[in-house]
């Protein structure tokens, strides 16, 4: 793929995308929802086309990451949540059991499934990665979905 392939911007056109979103720490979940909008809707993608569901927490999003793959409603996920650290080894459970999911999710399924799960150190971190504006992790984490569903289609 030559330069100006790699820097067109990506098209959501003809594209089912289904995010699916913890509802912990819901303020800032709500923003990378809002960030992966805005991208969709940047990306030319119909409103019709992206799926929002949510779940309770980011344990949870590997389990409906796999039921929107496996079920053929879209042609790829974006897994959206915030996993603050604190002060017990929780963090390192769910951030990393998340991760493990959802990778396995997309290796056994076929369907490409973007992470955009916050995993930091503290609430600033994530209200910085969260925030409306370039830096959006939502908004980064649906590109990161349109990407990965032409590049199979086209594979």
């Amino acid at each position: 793929m030559g330069k100006a392939a790699e820097s067109a911007p990506l098209s959501a056109s003809g594209l089912r995308v289904a995010v699916v979103a913890a509802r912990y720490n819901s303020e800032l979940v709500e923003q990378l929802i809002e960030g992966a909008r805005v991208a969709w809707q940047g990306a030319g993608g119909a409103p019709e086309a992206l799926r929002i569901e949510r779940v309770p927490g980011a344990f949870e999003l590997p389990l409906a990451a796999q039921a929107l793959a496996l079920n053929g409603s879209c042609d790829a996920v974006v897994a959206l949540g915030c996993v603050i650290r604190g002060d017990t080894a929780h963090f390192e459970y769910v951030a990393g059991e998340c991760a493990r999911g959802l990778q396995q999710v997309m290796l056994s399924t076929g369907v490409p499934v973007a992470f955009g799960v916050l995993t930091t150190e503290n609430l600033a971190q994530a209200q910085e990665r969260a925030a409306p504006g370039a830096t959006n992790k939502g908004a980064e984490a649906l590109q990161t979905a349109l990407a990965m569903a032409r590049l199979l289609r086209d594979l």
